[in-house]
């Protein structure tokens, strides 16, 4: 009886040990989460100023002078090491962790945008013609709070963060400059993450593995030039007609319900995916006694890609303009953002486990019109590129990118903040 009364008790204070060690470890994973949330907290004013300043002081692709000089100082008062002779005013703040570990990349694009839509708000652009209409500016105050917030951490990281801030993302050139100057030579990240702040409610972050994108072409079609207006014009129309493509009864080009909860992309049966479509009026000038067709198209879909040319082709050809035909090409095709599939996963699962099952929103979608030059960085190196929700109906706020009356809640500098800094934290100090 002795005996199994000692048993008993072994077996109780076994028991309760793995329970008090189980419940500390579930507080300091809260407290950690809090501490996270306290610390974007305290800095949320800060960086909101900083939004402001650089929304009032936009500078174009390849003239981000200023916005270089304030992103610097920031990173150097918080201690990182900073590199600038990259690529035109590109930075790189380093900030490497106590212990050896994972290399992580985030990427922020630094530059305006060529416009004067109207802009209203308190701290509108100074500078007549340049606007930040596509959320550049919301994207630099991110950066710069993960990057505070994980410096004073510095002692519990494993490993390194990069803070890659790029310039001449509108013209599509930066990425691409940056690596070809040698950036992968000088750091050697192991996995490279960004967002876009884009017409979703704010608070939502919005991913999905592979194309986030739809893959945009400009087609060219070079003639003889003995077509009349009203030939060249119906040719154009019947390759419309023949190209286009899109879900019965959807309207993929109405890019402003996309974040529209029954045709919008956290829809699984959203318009925007399955679609090809294209420019309606082509643009038609006369060259050297030639004729130039030209218009911009977007496919959802990869493999269709090949076909387009002898689709175009056989068009013409059947509208007895073969003698005419000299020549089918595409004159702009980028790449488009393609997230690795793995990677995507993980971070989605990591985001999961910390903030609830379902917290990231899943994408069902690709986006046409839009595309991003981080798709260069993802040709070198595992990426996952995030959808940031930055529209508040409630306010009269709508995040539509290079839109007029683009504007952002600034919440979503909060969202963002929090929220990366968890995800990099896990994934640095993951075994």
């Amino acid at each position: 009886m002795k005996t199994q009364f000692l048993l008993y008790l072994s077996l109780v204070i076994v028991v309760a040990c793995q329970q008090k060690a189980n419940c500390q470890q579930n507080t300091k994973e809260t407290l950690t989460r809090e501490s996270i949330k306290l610390e974007t907290d305290n800095i949320f004013n800060k960086l909101v100023e900083i939004r402001r300043d650089l929304h009032e002081n936009p500078e174009l692709a390849g003239n981000e002078i200023s916005t270089q000089k304030i992103i610097k100082q920031y990173l150097l008062d918080l201690g990182l090491e900073v590199e600038t002779e990259i690529y035109g005013y590109g930075i790189v703040g380093i900030l490497r962790g106590e212990k050896k570990g994972k290399k992580i990349a985030w990427r922020a694009e630094m530059d305006a945008l060529p416009n004067d839509f109207p802009d209203k708000v308190d701290f509108k652009s100074k500078v007549k013609g340049i606007q930040h209409g596509c959320g550049h500016d919301i994207h630099m105050a991110i950066a710069l709070g993960i990057a505070e917030i994980l410096s004073k951490n510095k002692k519990s990281l494993n490993g390194t963060v990069y803070f890659i801030f790029q310039p001449e993302e509108e013209t599509f050139i930066g990425a691409k400059s940056m690596i070809s100057s040698g950036l992968l030579s000088k750091i050697h990240p192991d996995e490279i993450y960004g967002l876009h702040v884009t017409a979703l409610p704010v608070g939502q972050i919005m991913v999905k593995p592979n194309e986030i994108f739809a893959y945009q072409k400009r087609i060219r079609v070079k003639l003889k030039n003995e077509l009349t207006n009203e030939q060249a014009k119906e040719l154009t129309k019947k390759i419309h007609s023949l190209l286009s493509r899109a879900r019965t009864g959807s309207k993929p080009w109405e890019i402003q319900n996309i974040g529209d909860p029954q045709t919008g992309l956290i829809n699984p049966n959203t318009i925007f995916k399955d679609y090809l479509i294209m420019d309606e009026n082509f643009t038609n000038y006369s060259e050297n006694n030639k004729l130039f067709l030209e218009a911009n198209l977007y496919e959802t879909n990869s493999s269709n890609l090949k076909n387009i040319i002898p689709k175009i082709k056989q068009v013409i050809e059947a509208g007895d303009y073969k003698d005419q035909l000299l020549s089918i090409s595409f004159v702009q095709e980028n790449p488009t953002v393609i997230n690795d599939k793995k990677l995507t996963n993980i971070a989605v699962k990591i985001l999961d486990n910390i903030y609830g099952k379902g917290f990231v929103i899943t994408d069902y979608g690709q986006v046409p019109f839009f595309n991003d030059d981080f798709a260069y960085f993802q040709q070198k190196i595992p990426g996952v590129y995030f959808f940031l929700g930055g529209s508040n109906i409630e306010k009269g706020i709508i995040a539509m990118n290079h839109a007029p009356n683009f504007k952002v809640d600034e919440e979503c500098i909060r969202t963002g903040v929090k929220n990366f800094v968890s995800l990099i934290l896990e994934r640095l100090n993951e075994n």
